[in-house]
């Protein structure tokens, strides 16, 4: 059995298993607080970073890009990075925007400051940067609404890895109740859709101890 070690919150891990589930891969998922630095789990990641997938042979993967382009290669049905390669290259940029821009401009100022720093006992949450994380979303989710009115999904006809890694970012800033869906119809209607899968149950159950979620968090109806 294949063992993916990942903190329920972090949008990185949330993306692995939503593409494990897409396609159908069974992997046992063990939960890492990355800050307490345990030696075994060192040993296999000295970045001592999540998310990290251990494949039954014992080959170690880390980084959620990685991952995913293993799963990929190795498991090509369904495919989530396209068939063509502008298709690939469009659901790679979005992954990008998403991973990088996102996660600078929204996660880490909304997710970062309000949960993970208290979950690792540093200082108090920065004002400005959650202001800054609350002002941003909204950029972000009009392009998702603009994106979603002109494609079937995000990169094109298809379900792919950049709706995956644009949901994963949303559901962990969602758990906190801080996306404004009801001003941004569009990206509501997508969210809705990429919610209701079955490889996104998972993630709505998710509970991190000491942060409850949002009442709407887990309704497929909001």
């Amino acid at each position: 059995m294949r063992t993916l070690y990942h903190f329920s919150l972090s949008p990185f891990c949330r993306k692995v298993r939503i593409v494990l589930l897409e396609k159908q891969i069974e992997a046992e998922l063990h939960e890492e607080t990355v800050w307490e630095r345990r030696k075994a789990f060192l040993a296999l990641n000295p970045a001592g970073e999540v998310p990290v997938l251990v494949e039954p042979d014992g080959t170690v993967l880390s980084g959620s890009g990685v991952i995913c382009e293993y799963l990929e290669e190795t498991h090509p049905e369904p495919p989530l990075i396209g068939r063509q390669p502008l298709e690939r290259a469009e659901v790679r940029r979005l992954v990008s925007w998403f991973d990088h821009k996102f996660n600078a401009e929204v996660t880490e100022n909304l997710v970062g400051e309000k949960v993970m720093k208290r979950l690792r006992g540093e200082h108090a949450p920065d004002s400005r940067a959650i202001r800054a994380g609350y002002t941003n979303i909204h950029t972000h989710l009009d392009y998702v609404a603009y994106l979603s009115e002109r494609r079937n999904w995000l990169a094109g006809d298809h379900l792919s890895l950049a709706d995956v890694a644009a949901a994963a970012h949303f559901s962990a800033v969602d758990y906190l109740g801080d996306v404004p869906w009801e001003e941004h119809e569009g990206a509501k209607e997508w969210y809705a859709r990429v919610k209701s899968r079955p490889s996104f149950r998972p993630i709505l159950a998710d509970h991190v101890s000491g942060a409850v979620p949002a009442k709407h968090y887990a309704d497929l109806d909001f």
